[in-house]
């Protein structure tokens, strides 16, 4: 009989794995050295597999595997958790509204003014990537989320299973290629990814469509980054491609506004920039007036 996987192990081989240090995994848990040692022997004697390379510290083959699940375990875990505190947890003036940089925008600030006329609300608003922003919502450290992404017209975002949580749209509107001004194709009137497969693009994943999406939506191999840039900020990511550092996909209404550049639209594929909303199934009364009227 499989016993189940405990949850204490899993955690600290992420950490041992993410820092790629078990004294920094130490430290950053709260464990000593020695007990970290043990979680990691204990977790590959319960598999019956090596996971960890000791020096330097690796992922062995197993090891690469099972992270390939323990992030979306325990976010499970975390989330469960969040789902039955938000039982006992009294309703509040306060809202916490996650979104990626994409996401946020007019329509959002438009909202928030409608719901602080409706009355007193502390409001905290958090831009985040769009990973850390499922994550904010699922584990109750945000009572909503808007992401972004990109999808074909009407069909919803391959978003990763959410548990019991509601998704609604909110917006759909053309997706955009940023060129610098002095590129040739910043002229024309549309453009087909495909083609620009084999240029060079700035990898902006907090921020901009990820490359990675971009070659699964056109079905085309290439995208391949000339610069990479961690953050959310995308007047950081246009000041890049006005300098020539490479091209970036963003929604249209977004792109179209930064000097330097030339925001032109995606024709082929077909192919939209989508928001979405994102709550728990029981959200707090803030939470739920906001969504209706982003949602109408």
């Amino acid at each position: 009989m499989l016993m189940p996987m405990d949850p204490h192990l899993l955690r600290t081989f992420v950490a041992v794995l993410e820092h790629r240090s078990f004294s920094t995994a130490a430290s950053v848990l709260g464990y000593t050295q020695s007990a970290v040692s043990q979680h990691i022997a204990a977790l590959e004697a319960d598999l019956g597999a090596r996971l960890v390379e000791r020096r330097p510290v690796a992922p062995t083959a197993a090891g690469l595997r099972l992270m390939e699940h323990a992030p979306a375990l325990l976010l499970r875990l975390d989330a469960a958790r969040a789902d039955i505190a938000r039982l006992h947890r009294a309703p509040d003036a306060r809202l916490a509204v996650a979104c990626s940089p994409a996401a946020f925008g007019p329509a959002l600030a438009r909202a928030l003014a409608q719901l602080r006329a409706d009355g007193p609300v502390e409001v905290e608003v958090h831009v985040l990537a769009r990973d850390a922003v499922i994550e904010e919502v699922l584990t109750a450290r945000a009572d909503l989320g808007l992401v972004d992404g990109v999808a074909a017209p009407s069909d919803p975002l391959p978003l990763p299973d959410l548990g019991p949580t509601v998704t609604l749209a909110v917006a759909e509107e053309p997706l955009a290629v940023l060129f610098p001004h002095t590129h040739p194709l910043a002229r024309r009137a549309s453009v087909r990814l495909p083609d620009l497969a084999q240029a060079q693009w700035i990898d902006a994943p907090g921020t901009a469509v990820p490359l990675a999406r971009l070659r699964e939506v056109s079905h085309t191999p290439g995208f391949h980054p000339r610069i990479r840039h961690h953050g959310t900020d995308p007047h950081a990511v246009a000041a890049l491609a006005a300098a020539g550092h490479g091209l970036t996909a963003l929604p249209l209404s977004l792109a179209a506004g930064f000097p330097g550049t030339t925001a032109v639209p995606v024709r082929v594929p077909r192919l939209v920039h989508r928001t979405e909303l994102l709550h728990p199934a029981g959200p707090t009364p803030h939470a739920a007036r906001l969504a209706a009227l982003l949602t109408g």
